[in-house]
């Protein structure tokens, strides 16, 4: 059998030799990808043990080691067997470094996205920002895969120097055509490190008041208080001015009354210090000040400033409509009344005007 094996060829090649070329192939892959799975599944019991980030990011790298690229790894390395010419060789060394680098690359670009899924599912201080995350994560992995893209060009005698060169050149073109679309880029950068805003946040800018639910690369999208979906680029929303409402802790409220114009200079000061007992009694709240501001065309106009102690618009409104009712009674009990706008119109007789007849009558 072993003497049949060898004096027969194939392709020019010793069948015995194919025979081991086979069993290198067929061999080195079952080992491999039997091991690589048990090393996986090792790795990720004991990351679940001892709560290791690493170890459960790389257990899932490996987890998701290509099948087809090892199988087609293993076949060129069987091949090798066949003792090919020195041409072939070279054309396999290419192929070995292409396939390597291929599955390099995907281990690679999942890592990096595993440890960008972990570092933004984190709930303590060292949760990381999704814009910045998320660009990081795009940087890093379009880099791992511009370097493969080179290796692979320089193995195979491309002139790398040159090739980079041209790309330099094209880039530039390039950024010119997409100038619209870097800007956004940036400002999606400034975003993430200065955090004007993050999602989840209720936010005012130019006539639009809504809560942030997305802040991509291009755009950022806000669910207004009517219910639609607002998208915005990141550019143009930088360039106005926004007010973040989630970041408030207190409200401060101004508020204003006036009484009738003939109201009693002791029924004043009595209103003023009714008005101060009603806020300093209300809840969560705390007087700031309360005045007779100003005489009024036909009113006397006061001013009342309070710090509502809570951000939410809900319990300011509750607060307001207790200091208004209140204010109602207080004002009922001293038998006053608001004061309702008053035009006084006065008219002198003309004597010795006679009015012009109309067009018409008889003269």
């Amino acid at each position: 059998m072993h003497d049949w094996l060898s004096g027969h060829q194939f392709f020019h090649v010793p069948v015995l030799r194919w025979a081991y070329a086979a069993l290198v192939a067929l061999g080195g892959f079952l080992l491999t990808h039997g091991f690589l799975r048990a090393l996986s599944t090792r790795m990720r019991k004991l990351a679940e043990r001892t709560g290791n980030t690493a170890l459960t990011i790389m257990a899932s790298v490996l987890k998701l080691t290509s099948a087809t690229l090892l199988f087609v790894l293993f076949v060129l390395i069987g091949l090798y067997v066949l003792q090919p010419s020195p041409s072939v060789t070279r054309w396999l060394d290419s192929l070995v470094f292409l396939v390597v680098g291929l599955q390099v690359g995907l281990w690679a670009s999942h890592a990096i996205r595993a440890w960008t899924a972990s570092s933004l599912s984190r709930t303590d201080a060292g949760a990381g920002n999704p814009v910045v995350m998320a660009m990081l994560s795009w940087f890093a992995r379009t880099m791992v895969w511009a370097l493969l893209l080179l290796a692979v060009l320089d193995n195979v005698g491309v002139n790398v120097t040159a090739f980079v060169a041209s790309l330099g050149i094209g880039g530039v073109a390039v950024a010119l055509g997409l100038q619209n679309v870097l800007k956004d880029l940036f400002a999606s950068l400034a975003i993430g490190l200065d955090k004007p805003f993050e999602i989840g946040e209720f936010i005012h800018f130019g006539d639009f008041l809504g809560t942030i639910v997305h802040v991509g690369i291009k755009t950022t999208r806000i669910r207004s208080l009517s219910g639609e979906e607002i998208s915005i680029s990141n550019s143009m929303l930088l360039d106005q001015t926004i007010r973040n409402y989630s970041r408030m802790q207190t409200r401060r409220i101004v508020f204003g009354f006036g009484l009738p114009i003939d109201t009693p200079r002791e029924k004043v000061q009595q209103v003023i210090d009714a008005v101060r007992e009603v806020v300093s009694a209300a809840q969560n709240t705390r007087l700031d000040r309360a005045h007779f501001q100003r005489f009024g065309p036909s009113s006397l106009d006061f001013e009342v400033v309070h710090i509502v102690q809570s951000p939410d618009y809900n319990v300011y409104m509750d607060i307001q409509q207790g200091i208004n009712l209140a204010l109602m009674e207080r004002l009922e009990a001293l038998d006053l009344a608001f004061a309702v706008p008053v035009r006084t119109l006065r008219a002198d007789s003309a004597v010795g005007v006679r009015l012009p007849a109309d067009e018409g009558s008889a003269a």
